[in-house]
């Protein structure tokens, strides 16, 4: 397939609905698969990128202050382990709904429509993050408390399953075929953006009140600015039109009636799906939640950096790596999705150990600075151990290089999985093998290495029990060698493929 592909003839595509905002006229200028131009493109980004930056901040503040509100809606053990594990698990659970958040809003999206679709989704998730910061504590509800958490953490993991689907189906419907890697990279920023966000919020919060107001009540205010940023945001999408593809094969009597059953009963289709799950998002995956949000935690709970620190740190690391999101995904439409992808699992599955280890290293020694004692109560309190003395500017260089591992593996796979599947199908046939890649083999990293860290801690065996905090990397690094080996196998190199003319799947 050549790279300079042909411009269309935008009467073929009269079917499809101009974006708000902007004339027939304006939008007639096809851009090879499509006729929106490149002002609506960036339109439609923005619009796009809003939405889901924002459901991934309110994805992500709950697994950002674990630590801390642990305490307060799961009651306390007396050991902060147990409190963190407990905590980390609800967070995951809102991974294991993703996949069946996939199925559900995905075909949803390719039966009705994804302009629909994520309007729900984001009012789904806006609305759980929102109730989040009301619920009282353990001490005055009990049980209650926790289970509230728990509905509410699975509601936000089936809204997350229909979102990034639908927001990069949409823009990839949107782009022109040759530069889809390089406008769909700007919705692969959009989960770093959140994280980064949620941190940002939670820091200025904390500095702001002061630690102890913090840890009582202030907590909650980062949970209630959703409410105000999702309004905000629906407002945005809410002037979006279809996308040109979809509305086109909705005109012409095109879309499936049965979207589940064409994407995972149809062997062809079925295929592909398992490639792109075992060969590509399961591996990039646990890349994504190791670089940025187990190394995050692994700072704080296994480290012992002050909040602060570990947050400049990574904060620094992601705004540094950010633009190389953009650059592999316009670099993948030039040389290929599957070279660039790869490269970053082999990284993430050599590097991942000796620059934790490195990290251990330049944290320095830990110091206590509180001794362990008894409360008015007879409960023990735990001594505090802090890291006194660490090497930021070390801690920061070696960050960004787990950041950059994931620009490689992450930037180009939306353009990738888009391209796999054709229009009728594609939100139900992406959303899935990307949210079981991404939502259970890499969001439950940080429960998993946190788990076996604490167990390797309290191993009989000397050598296991010195490397104890470095043993959680040992599922990771598995995973993203496992999916290098698969996707080296069995992916095909699919880009720049002309959506409009339905050759999804065709190989360059």
């Amino acid at each position: 397939m050549k790279d300079n592909l042909p411009q269309r003839d935008a009467a073929a595509y009269a079917g499809a609905a101009p974006l708000a905002g902007g004339s027939g006229a304006d939008d007639a200028i096809a851009h090879d698969n499509n006729a929106v131009s490149t002002s609506k493109i960036w339109q439609v980004i923005t619009a796009s990128s809003v939405g889901t930056v924002i459901e991934w901040y309110d994805f992500y503040i709950f697994g950002s202050l674990a630590a801390i509100i642990g305490p307060v809606l799961f009651g306390s053990t007396g050991k902060i382990e147990d409190t963190i594990l407990g905590t980390l698990a609800v967070f995951g659970a809102g991974f294991v709904v993703r996949p069946f958040g996939a199925l559900f809003f995905g075909r949803i999206g390719d039966m009705i429509g994804r302009k629909y679709t994520f309007l729900l989704t984001l009012l789904i998730m806006g609305g759980a993050t929102f109730v989040t910061g009301l619920i009282p504590s353990y001490d005055k509800i009990g049980i209650a408390a926790p289970v509230i958490v728990t509905i509410l953490r699975l509601l936000q993991g089936l809204a997350l399953g229909g979102e990034y689907g639908g927001a990069t189906t949409y823009v990839a419907e949107h782009s022109p075929d040759n530069k889809r890697g390089y406008y769909t990279s700007f919705i692969q920023i959009t989960a770093t953006a959140g994280l980064l966000l949620s941190i940002l919020v939670i820091i200025i919060t904390r500095k702001t009140m002061g630690e102890v107001a913090f840890k009582e009540w202030g907590w909650r205010i980062p949970f209630l600015l959703s409410g105000l940023l999702v309004i905000a945001s629906y407002y945005i999408r809410r002037k979006l039109h279809e996308s040109p593809l979809f509305a086109k094969a909705k005109s012409e009597g095109k879309t499936s009636a049965n979207p589940l059953r064409e994407s995972f009963v149809n062997p062809v289709n079925r295929r592909l799906v398992l490639i792109s799950l075992f060969g590509a998002t399961m591996g990039q995956g646990v890349v994504w939640y190791t670089g940025q949000f187990y190394a995050y935690s692994f700072m704080q709970n296994t480290l012992k950096l002050d909040l602060v620190d570990a947050s400049l740190v990574l904060c620094i690391a992601l705004v540094l790596a950010t633009p190389f999101f953009v650059y592999f995904g316009s670099l993948s439409d030039r040389i290929g999705r599957k070279k660039i992808i790869m490269m970053g699992l082999l990284c993430g599955a050599l590097f991942t150990f000796p620059i934790f280890y490195g990290l251990k290293q330049f944290a320095g020694p830990l110091t206590e600075v509180t001794a362990a004692t008894v409360d008015a109560t007879g409960k023990a309190v735990p001594a505090v151990m802090k890291a006194l003395d660490p090497n930021l500017f070390a801690m920061t260089a070696l960050t960004f290089c787990l950041v950059l591992f994931v620009t490689m593996a992450y930037g180009p796979i939306a353009a990738y999985l888009v391209e796999l599947f054709p229009t009728k199908v594609r939100y139900t046939s992406l959303s899935l093998p990307y949210h079981i890649g991404n939502g259970v083999f890499g969001g439950f990293v940080p429960l998993i290495a946190t788990a076996l860290t604490l167990r390797a801690a309290a191993s009989d065996t000397p050598f296991i029990k010195e490397h104890s905090t470095l043993a959680g990397l040992v599922y990771p690094v598995g995973i993203a060698l496992l999916c290098w080996f698969i996707g080296q196998a069995m992916m095909k190199d699919v880009r720049n493929v002309k959506l409009m003319d339905e050759t999804s799947g065709d190989t360059k």
